[in-house]
C-alpha cells in the first residue's frame, strides 16, 4: 500500500513529529483473495476523506491541523496471511505509538484486528471499558479452529476489560454464555435513556471499536455482513458525544467497509465518522485542559 497523506492535508500536518493522532491501517481480511480486494476499504476511505471539507461546522474546528500521521499498514503480505501474526504485529504497532503518547486510531478489513489493539490499549490505560458499536456479538472463544478470527474478537475483551456493546442484532446461540446481557444494548431494544445508561456502566478510560454494519444498511450498504435494523447517523454521533465529552476516549477503530464500486455513499459515511470522532476528541480534551488549568 503506498504512503498517502490522510485527506491529502500538507506534509506538515502529516509528519509523525508533530502529529497528535496516529492512523493505523490494517487490511487484512480472510474472506478477501487478493491485496487490491483487501485495501479497497482503506483506499476509498482515504478518497472520501479527500473530498470532504475539513472545516467541522458542529465542533467550529479544523482537527486536521493537530496533525494526522498514517503509519505504515500491517499488510498481508508482511504477516503472511496469518491471523495470529497479524494480530501481534498489530498489537506490538498500536503499543509502539502508544509509547510515544500518540492519539492511536485503526482502520482495518475485518474485525479481527481489534483483538491487538485492544490487548495494546488494555495494557496502557487501567480499567479500560471497550464500547463496540457492532451487528454481531463477537464473543465465541474459538472459530474455524483459530481465536484470532472475527467471531472472536471481543471474546478476550468480555474477559479482560469492562465491555459495553450496543447495535447487537445476529450471534450464535454458544455466544450467550460469554455475555453480560445488563452491558448489551440490543438494537431492537434501544429505548429512550440508553445512552445515559451505557454511559453510566462505563470507566473512565474508553477504547471505542466500531464495525460499520453497526449502521443500519439504508444508510450503509457496503459492508460483508449486513444487518437489518441498526443504528442511525444522528443517534450515533449523539453517543459518541456523549462518551467524548463524559470520559477519557483513548483510542477507536474502525473495520468493515466493503466499498462499491459505483455507489460512494458508505464510503462518504464512514470518512465523515472518523473525522467527527477526531473532532469531538480534541473539542473535549482541549476544554478539560482549560478546565484543569483554572
Amino acid at each position: 500500500m503506498n504512503k498517502t497523506n490522510y485527506a491529502g492535508i500538507p506534509n506538515k500536518y502529516s509528519r509523525l513529529d508533530d502529529a497528535k493522532v496516529v492512523l493505523i491501517p490494517v487490511p487484512f481480511n480472510n474472506a478477501l483473495k487478493t491485496e487490491e480486494e483487501k485495501e479497497a476499504g482503506f483506499k476509498a476511505f482515504i478518497e472520501a476523506s479527500g473530498k470532504m471539507e475539513l472545516y467541522d461546522i458542529e465542533t467550529r474546528s479544523e482537527v486536521y491541523k493537530k496533525g494526522i500521521y498514517v503509519a505504515p499498514a500491517v499488510s498481508d503480505s508482511q504477516e503472511s496471511g496469518s491471523p495470529e501474526k497479524m494480530v501481534e504485529t498489530v498489537y506490538k504497532t498500536t503499543k509502539n505509538y502508544l509509547q510515544q503518547e500518540k492519539f492511536v486510531s485503526l482502520f482495518g478489513g475485518e474485525r479481527a484486528i481489534s483483538i491487538g489493539a485492544i490487548k495494546a490499549f488494555q495494557e496502557s490505560f487501567p480499567e479500560l471499558t471497550v464500547v463496540q458499536l457492532d451487528a454481531q456479538a463477537n464473543l465465541r472463544p474459538e472459530h474455524e479452529d483459530s481465536g484470532c478470527n472475527s467471531a472472536c474478537a471481543l471474546h478476550e475483551a468480555s474477559k479482560n476489560t469492562n465491555l459495553v456493546q450496543v447495535g447487537i442484532r445476529a450471534m450464535d446461540a454458544a455466544e450467550v454464555d460469554y455475555m453480560d446481557e445488563n452491558q448489551v444494548y440490543f438494537a431492537h431494544d434501544l429505548y429512550d435513556e440508553w445512552q445515559d445508561d451505557a454511559i453510566g456502566q462505563m470507566t473512565p478510560n474508553v477504547f471505542i471499536t466500531i464495525d460499520v454494519d453497526a449502521f443500519d444498511p439504508s444508510i450503509l450498504p457496503a459492508t460483508n455482513s449486513p444487518e437489518p435494523g441498526g443504528l442511525f447517523w444522528y443517534e450515533t454521533l449523539e453517543f459518541l458525544k456523549l462518551m467524548f465529552k463524559k470520559k477519557n476516549v483513548v483510542g477507536f477503530d474502525i473495520v468493515g467497509l466493503h466499498p462499491n464500486k459505483t455507489d460512494k455513499t458508505s464510503d462518504a459515511l464512514v470518512a465523515r465518522l472518523y473525522y467527527k470522532m477526531l473532532s469531538y476528541k480534541f473539542k473535549y480534551q482541549d476544554y478539560k485542559q482549560e478546565d484543569d488549568v483554572d
